[in-house]
């Protein structure tokens, strides 16, 4: 393998896990980012090479890339980053993936769709645990029930969020709630829809999220109406209910700046005790119009540890394979990697397969 390939975002939580786990595997990225101290500190711990640029102009950008064919970027919030980076890959004809659950992000990189397939590359958002396991599910679903029209996606993730990802859900207040009806994306208030969630291990109460599968699963098995609930307890929907009317609050810049100090100062992510102690659940339902309903589980490691090993799985499969044996264009998980991939992936397994309740 001669490719080069780069982790950008390497000193944040989930960055930094990741590249020491490619380092376990005999991979080499170049680790990039905007904090020259913490690169450096974890190049030298890791013997890699690091570069530090920002991605605020487009030439900058592109000189970074210089000799990569392959970034996985993880430098969120992506709502901010994205972008930049995927123009640049454009650019330069590196594939893009990242760890993205924004469904502005993934409508966005599905936007570049003909102009990565006329670069030769990859766009695959979304190669982490958002939506690695659940886009697994809906697309299992989907092949068990080939003329579901409704579908309906569940998780539990256990361990604590890190401060990238609570950043990202600080900035969905202002967005609220979306779910596809019709095929078309459409906004709801938040916590708009709950549900008891049928887990195997005892039904768990559930709210609709803006999870990244509203945009993608739709991409991946064109069912045209779609819900992801997540697990929490009951007093949060009712507590996300009553705030409603603070939602363009939530969206002024000095809200958000204040918001996201408090995640600088108190999230720092689940330790290796926590992930190596915690697990997820998926849980996912498809329905036809004749009233046919099947529904399935899977149960991942901890959330952050599959992102680690779902997203460096997408890096190995794009360095080992002949360019002209891989297409371009935007991907979904499941549709670059196959259906059954997460299952490839250590800890994961069937609680119940799809048709078998």
């Amino acid at each position: 393998m001669n490719k080069q390939w780069m982790i950008y975002g390497a000193n944040g939580y989930t960055g930094a896990l990741t590249a020491r786990e490619a380092v376990k595997r005999g991979l080499q990225p170049v680790l990039a980012g905007r904090n020259r101290d913490a690169l450096k500190k974890l190049a030298t711990e890791l013997s890699l090479p690091f570069r530090v640029f920002d991605l605020k102009d487009p030439a900058v950008v592109r000189e970074g890339l210089a000799e990569i064919d392959l970034v996985l970027h993880c430098a969120g919030p992506f709502s901010a980053t994205s972008r930049p980076m995927v123009e640049a890959c454009l650019s330069k004809q590196a594939h893009y993936l990242d760890i993205t659950g924004e469904i502005d992000v993934f409508a966005a990189c599905h936007q570049q769709d003909e102009a990565a397939k006329a670069a030769g590359i990859v766009v695959c958002p979304g190669a982490g645990f958002d939506v690695v396991p659940t886009d697994c599910m809906a697309a299992n679903l989907a092949r068990a029930l080939p003329d579901a029209n409704h579908l309906e996606l569940a998780f539990e993730a256990g361990g604590g969020a890190s401060p990238g990802t609570a950043k990202t859900s600080v900035e969905g207040l202002a967005k609220g709630g979306r779910i596809r009806a019709n095929g078309e994306m459409t906004r709801v208030p938040l916590a708009y829809a709950t549900r008891t969630i049928p887990f195997a291990q005892g039904g768990r109460h559930g709210m609709t999220i803006p999870w990244g599968d509203v945009y993608t699963a739709f991409i991946s098995t064109k069912i045209p109406n779609i819900k992801v609930f997540l697990s929490v307890p009951p007093a949060t929907s009712k507590r996300l209910r009553k705030i409603r009317w603070m939602q363009p609050l939530f969206g002024i810049a000095l809200v958000q700046r204040w918001l996201k100090s408090r995640i600088n100062r108190n999230v720092r992510g689940p330790d290796t005790e926590k992930r190596e102690s915690t697990n997820s659940r998926v849980w996912g339902q498809v329905s036809n119009a004749a009233g046919k309903t099947l529904s399935a589980e899977l149960e991942t490691p901890n959330g952050y540890e599959l992102t680690v090993t779902a997203s460096l799985g997408i890096v190995s499969k794009l360095l080992d394979q002949p360019a002209e044996q891989q297409a371009g264009g935007f991907f979904t998980p499941s549709m670059l990697m196959g259906h059954d991939y997460v299952f490839q992936l250590d800890g994961v397994r069937w609680v119940r397969e799809p048709g078998t309740e």
